[in-house]
């Protein structure tokens, strides 16, 4: 271990140094016990005691993760070699006496993927990954600490990998492939097949907001306007490849493109894949703002195809809020001190909706597609606090509201629906959403934040007195949306509630659980009561773990059991049967049952009226089309 620690403090000598920068090596072709090792050379510290941090928590999560439990070893020494005193504050926290003297600072880092240390769990997106040989992911908030009071300083990162490896960033590196110079006669005949990659960034905000993806290279470039797109994607047993990905979303990119006027503010993106052939519970994606990491199981681009073009709007969109839209306390983070702003319904309740509304614009999906995508948002909200003021959410995000957080993607949306339409009525058409965003980019932009509690006036400044009362009301306060006389403006009919009768498959959401089988997660009934008239005929019990509907194969847990479900349901009809396989207590269970009309409770519907006036067909035309 020792012997590893003198070889590894030579590289970084040879790439590139500065006395006031953070100078980090990362040597990712030494892995010992599913850890890495990381090196610093440190800023001139002036203090002569000094915390150096790893964040409780990062942008975008909005959770803690103390990435400070995956570090082990921590060491500092000076100029000669001498040890200097560390202590360790707390899981995110050390304390170093002599810190003016520090001359090296060396750790190992175990992944977050796969760790069994106590603590809460790291969003897939946000954690990293260590598989020798295979896939390294650096979400830099898991590998690289700073020192208190020195975060704005600059950070030089030399990582050294394998010489069929790549890294897929957002980042553009100041130097790529530079072959590995002043090691020891040991390390010499490996160092032929190593090369070092060098990057750069301002400050550790940058750093952490610049997540890097190491792996053999299945890559794709598209040029949306003036900015470089680059898809990078790990497939394990290489069901889908970057190609397949950059040809499935290239079409919404340019459509946001166009959305967001013909330029984009970045010059370069990274769209940063990882799908696992591990069966999964959860997955997902989380921005950055020049690029987004993406957490999925492993499926072909068949499977995933709707999936993954909305994930890439949303993300995307992220170059606008909270890229060059954001408040001070996301302008300045607080990794080990989080501040949260009011305005989640913003960053991602806005993109949410504009990730949506681009693809109707530009006929990705149908109008009718549109409205279907609005009612299931509406249907989730109800699982929500309706009468909890969103500002509030926001700012309880991480503690007393965290359970309501989910609510962001689902209200917030509606929020912006509402207010782009009432801005569209309020113009006769000729400004909404897309033209306030823009506004507001041109106000303050990537380097200047507003102030938390004054967004609201500010936005009513720009707008109209009535847009100032809605967002006091229905955003700063408990009441319910506006969505009847909202969605009146533009010719949709909008039912709270209605009662029908027809065909099912029995499954209402309510009754649904996920249990684990033969090591997969599956569907399963989680609670019989909730079951419609049709599951009750099937006789389902608390338990059942469904394997097969109709004699097939009911998919893994993942994107293509929706798809499944669907090709099931569009079966049923008067004079058929429907017929399940499940598990119950261990054995395998058939049922079945013709399929009967049951009554079931739809909410939230919406439908295009027949005869809309002259005005309600204008002011759709602005909300729906280009």
């Amino acid at each position: 271990m020792r012997f590893l620690v003198i070889l590894l403090f030579l590289p970084a000598l040879v790439w590139g140094q500065s006395k006031n920068n953070y100078n980090y090596t990362l040597d990712l072709t030494k892995v010992e016990d599913d850890k890495v090792y990381v090196e610093l050379t440190p800023p001139a510290i002036k203090e002569s005691e000094v915390i150096f941090y790893f964040p409780e928590m990062i942008p975008g999560t909005y959770a803690i993760a103390d990435y400070g439990r995956f570090v082990s070893k921590l060491e500092v020494f000076d100029k000669k070699g001498k040890k200097l005193s560390v202590s360790k504050q707390d899981d995110n926290s050390w304390k170093i006496k002599d810190a003016n003297k520090a001359a090296k600072i060396t750790y190992w880092i175990e992944d977050t993927f796969d760790t069994k240390l106590k603590g809460p769990d790291v969003f897939w997106p946000a954690g990293t990954n260590i598989e020798e040989g295979k896939n390294f992911l650096i979400n830099s908030s898991g590998v690289f600490g700073y020192f208190d009071g020195y975060k704005d300083q600059g950070f030089t990162l030399n990582v050294i990998r394998a010489e069929n490896f790549y890294g897929s960033t957002g980042l553009i590196a100041s130097k790529t492939g530079e072959p590995l110079t002043k090691v020891s006669k040991e390390e010499k005949d490996n160092s032929a097949a190593k090369r070092v990659d060098v990057f750069q960034t301002e400050n550790y905000d940058r750093l952490v907001d610049s997540p890097i993806m190491y792996s053999e290279p299945d890559t794709a470039i598209i040029y949306v306007g003036n900015t470089e797109v680059l898809i990078g994607s790990y497939s394990p047993t290489k069901k889908i490849t970057a190609k397949e990905i950059a040809a499935n979303v290239r079409e919404v990119l340019m459509s946001q493109k166009e959305y967001l006027g013909g330029t984009l503010p970045v010059d370069k993106y990274a769209f940063v894949f990882y799908f696992t052939d591990r069966p999964v519970t959860s997955y997902g994606a989380l921005e950055h703002s020049y690029s987004s990491i993406y957490y999925m199981p492993e499926a072909t681009i068949g499977q995933m195809q709707q999936q993954l073009r909305d994930f890439a709007a949303h993300e995307f969109f992220h170059i606008v809020t909270p890229l060059t839209i954001h408040s001070e306390e996301i302008g300045s983070f607080g990794f080990n001190d989080p501040k949260m702003s009011r305005h989640l319904w913003l960053y991602e309740g806005l993109t949410e909706y504009f990730a949506g509304n681009v693809q109707v614009k530009y006929n990705l999906i149908s109008p009718e597609e549109y409205l279907q995508i609005l009612q299931e948002k509406m249907f989730t909200a109800e699982g929500f606090k309706d009468n909890l003021p969103f500002t509030e959410l926001s700012l309880g995000a991480l503690d007393k509201y965290a359970d309501q957080y989910y609510n962001v993607y689902q209200k917030g949306t509606l929020i912006s629906l509402c207010l782009d339409i009432q801005l569209r009525k309020l113009s006769d058409g000729k400004y909404g959403m897309q033209n306030l965003v823009a506004d507001l980019g041109k106000k303050y932009g990537v380097s200047k934040s507003f102030k938390d509690e004054s967004l609201f006036a500010e936005i009513t400044a720009m707008t109209y007195p009535e847009i100032g009362e809605f967002l006091n009301t229905y955003v700063g306060g408990p009441e319910s949306l506006p969505l009847k006389e909202t969605f009146n403006m533009v010719g949709v009919e909008y039912e709270k509630e209605s009662v029908t009768a027809e065909y099912s498959l029995g499954l209402e959401q309510a009754a649904i659980a996920i249990n684990q089988y033969e090591g997969k997660p599956k569907l399963a009934i989680g609670n019989e009561d909730a079951v419609n008239g049709q599951g009750k005929a099937l006789g389902f019990k608390n338990g059942d773990i469904i394997l097969k509907i109709n004699g097939e194969e009911v998919p893994d847990l993942g994107p293509e059991v929706g798809t499944f479900i669907q090709a099931q349901q569009q079966k049923l009809g008067e004079g058929k049967t429907i017929s399940y396989t499940v598990v119950r207590k261990n054995e395998v269970v058939e049922l079945s049952s013709p399929c009967i009309l049951a009554e079931r409770t739809r909410k939230h519907l919406l439908r295009f009226m027949p005869s809309p006036t002259d005005e309600q067909l204008a002011l759709r035309k602005a909300w729906l089309q280009p």
